[in-house]
């Protein structure tokens, strides 16, 4: 039974990596092997691709073109950090105390605004996009960072992951702290973050992964190309330059994949604290 999960699971770990195989295989070709193997394909001319396990001839001239004749990837590459950064810490600040509020408070209306935090959630960014272009316009922010900062900030995602979080905190600890004199606020703090830290660092982990492959917002709220994230780099990358497009991308790849990879163990802790029932 056991070799018969393990074969189709094995058989899709490989797709995976093969994928990131050629990645790095690339980055490390020539031109000139870059364009003998997967050229013929994408000059739309009825060619077929080949692709050596190895390079015939590995060289780091695409690394070294990215690095020292590309000054443009390492803009992006800030920019990237500055939407990412003030986008995550935006929805722990606001996020988080709006998750506890709607976990432990009651009041009227509570259930209709837990929907409307699903039903945003649900829309994705072609939906929500003509009213954060208006309101972005509106408050004169468009061309800024924080055209697409704000609205990630103040995403639903977050506030969903982070409310069946703290719906996982036992009600006795919380009694617990009422009875030691300790008030809504610092019980938030005390009790509420320190408990619901698993959900609240797998919002971080999900967060950071939405915001750093962002394509769509930056695209449509940043006109300057000098504020553009590494995202938009890798489609402006001329069909010549194959191999710096694989360098680029393997650079890409890489805060993303390990950022999840060590924030997977919280990701996975939070996901099973959204299933715990009190």
């Amino acid at each position: 039974m056991k070799a018969i999960r393990f074969i189709p699971l094995s058989a899709l770990a490989l797709l995976v990596w093969w994928m990131l195989w050629f990645m790095v295989m690339g980055s490390l070709m020539s031109i000139e092997e870059l364009n003998f193997t997967i050229r013929p394909a994408l000059a739309g001319d009825g060619g077929q691709a080949t692709w050596p396990l190895l390079p015939t001839w590995p060289t780091l001239q695409p690394l070294v073109q990215l690095l020292l004749d590309t000054p443009q990837f390492f803009v992006m590459f800030w920019n990237t950090f500055r939407l990412v950064m003030p986008s995550i810490l935006g929805q722990l600040v606001f996020g988080a105390p709006a998750a506890w509020a709607l976990s432990r408070f009651r009041f009227r209306g509570r259930r209709i605004l837990i929907t409307v935090y699903i039903a945003l959630m649900l829309m994705p960014f072609q939906v929500t996009m003509v009213p954060n272009f208006l309101v972005m316009d509106r408050l004169g922010m468009m061309g800024s960072i924080w055209a697409v900062v704000l609205p990630f900030a103040f995403s639903a995602f977050p506030v969903f992951i982070m409310l069946k979080g703290f719906d996982a905190v036992p009600r006795a600890i919380l009694e617990a702290a009422s009875i030691d004199g300790a008030g809504p606020l610092r019980t938030f703090v005390s009790v509420g973050l320190p408990l619901g830290m698993p959900s609240i660092l797998a919002a971080v982990v999900l967060g950071f992964l939405e915001v750093w492959g962002a394509i769509e917002q930056p695209m449509i709220f940043l006109s300057d190309p000098a504020t553009w994230p590494l995202s938009l780099f890798l489609p402006q990358i001329v069909a010549e330059e194959l191999g710096l497009a694989m360098v680029a991308s393997l650079f890409m790849l890489l805060p993303a994949a390990l950022f999840f990879f060590f924030g997977q163990k919280y990701l996975e802790l939070g996901i099973q604290a959204t299933g715990i029932k009190e």
